[in-house]
């Protein structure tokens, strides 16, 4: 009660906390508004026959998916965008300008080719929604046609861009990145039922009821979510520190000095983003071959399926995380211009030269770091997976992808709002000084 008396006690932190939680609020009340002219009930019925593929899609929509809502599509449009044009930025010489050189307004101007490529891919996918409801059955769709895969998909990439601009207005106006708070709040959203699932399976399994697994094998399942969650919290606070010391300055009475100080880079600079970006392109093939009748797609779709040939998910799983790891702490940090800095303001590394030599050492030093954060990442994503292999229906929500996602995001949150809240007791006390200094000011006049 301390720390929420605290947390509302900040004008500014308060602000954004309420503002969060109420575009949370409106985005979980959109997760219900299904599409005109289907009928939910028929189609959550087929879809339940898809199997674990489409689980996937409806984790990271919060269960909007199977409903077919408004936001049946997510953010997943917007991720796979913002992927797109990353990786164009390496091949494509005007995006590498404006990723590395522009500054604030090539990173503005790449985030509205963003939304752009993001309303055309959330086009593209509602129409295969749509055709892929029609593909159903007879009563799943009121009036079937062209005229309902346009509607359908007009109505979902509208809810896409709707999804998209409470994200950017979350991480503008309120707490933590936007995005990832609306896929933890779908996680979250959907662990309850996930608990109740469980509790149940585990209780067929001490009645043995069912061919459902041992007893021992929850008590596994529990060990490796802790060890999951621990390990989380222990590499997120994991720092690198690298020296740095500042030339030699004389002060006013000639006495030299000089000062220390340090570089922190994270084990994990990434973040949880290589894993939902790995999960997101990974199920993509799985996802297409659901809406075509492709077969060569839908077996090359079973070969990255956990289900179906777990070790080939695995490794494909791993190649992807470490890539994408390597990939977002490119973009997160800058080497070069983090040893341009330090070298105007008269910093250096000991033993190393300042300038270029300062920047091929962070590199190396952080290339060692991402490699372990990105084997980090697949390992706590895989090893509950292991265990979740043969207990159908909790695959994704109690796996280590959705724990780490959760925890991931509720980290950096909180370290969010511990920073909101240091800054409040600094300007707290700079306010405290001004008043001080101007009373002091006003009693030397009256004493003259």
């Amino acid at each position: 009660m301390e720390r929420l008396r605290q947390l509302f006690s900040n004008p500014e932190l308060r602000k954004r906390l309420i503002f969060t939680l109420v575009m949370l609020l409106i985005y979980r009340l959109g997760v219900h508004v299904a599409v005109p002219g289907v009928n939910t009930e028929m189609l959550a019925k087929n879809l339940g026959k898809a199997g674990d593929l489409l689980n996937v899609v409806d984790l990271f929509s919060g269960g909007a998916f199977k409903k077919f809502s408004v936001f049946a599509l997510g953010i997943t449009p917007y991720i796979t965008a913002s992927i797109v044009l990353q990786l164009m930025g390496a091949v494509v010489p005007t995006l590498e300008n404006l990723q590395k050189k522009e500054g604030e307004a090539g990173r503005q101007k790449i985030n509205q080719w963003t939304r752009f490529l993001t309303v055309g891919l959330a086009f593209a996918q509602g129409f295969g929604i749509a055709s892929l409801a029609q593909g159903l059955g007879p009563d799943v769709v009121v009036n079937p046609g062209i005229g309902f895969k346009l509607m359908c998909a007009f109505t979902l990439a509208t809810g896409t861009i709707f999804v998209m601009w409470i994200g950017e207005q979350i991480t503008e106006r309120g707490v933590g990145n936007g995005i990832s708070l609306l896929i933890f709040a779908g996680i979250v959203a959907g662990l309850p039922k996930a608990i109740q699932t469980l509790s149940a399976m585990f209780r067929d399994s001490i009645l043995q009821k069912g061919n459902v697994a041992p007893p021992g094998v929850f008590f596994l399942l529990i060990a490796a979510m802790v060890a999951v969650l621990l390990a989380v919290v222990l590499v997120e606070n994991a720092y690198r520190r690298i020296p740095i010391h500042y030339a030699r300055r004389t002060d006013s009475s000639r006495m030299a000095s000089q000062r220390s100080s340090y570089l922190p880079l994270k084990v994990n600079t990434a973040g949880v983003m290589p894993v939902i970006f790995a999960s997101s392109v990974i199920f993509f093939p799985a996802t297409i071959a659901q809406f075509t009748k492709w077969d060569w797609l839908a077996k090359a779709a079973s070969y990255i399926s956990p289900q179906t040939h777990f070790w080939y998910y695995s490794l494909i799983f791993v190649v992807t995380v470490v890539f994408f790891a390597f990939f977002y702490t490119s973009i997160v940090f800058n080497p070069d211009e983090t040893a341009d800095n330090m070298k105007r303001s008269g910093g250096y590394i000991p033993g190393i030269r300042p300038g270029k030599e300062t920047s091929v050492y962070m590199d190396g030093v952080l290339s060692k770091l991402t490699f372990v954060g990105a084997v980090y990442l697949a390992a706590v994503s895989i090893v509950p997976l292991l265990i979740l292999n043969n207990m159908p229906g909790l695959n994704f929500y109690f796996g280590g992808t959705s724990l780490l996602i959760v925890v991931g995001v509720a980290m950096d949150t909180v370290s969010q709002i511990d920073s909101y809240q240091v800054m409040h007791h600094y300007d707290g006390f700079l306010e405290q000084g001004r008043v001080r200094g101007g009373r002091m000011a006003r009693a030397e006049g009256k004493a003259q």
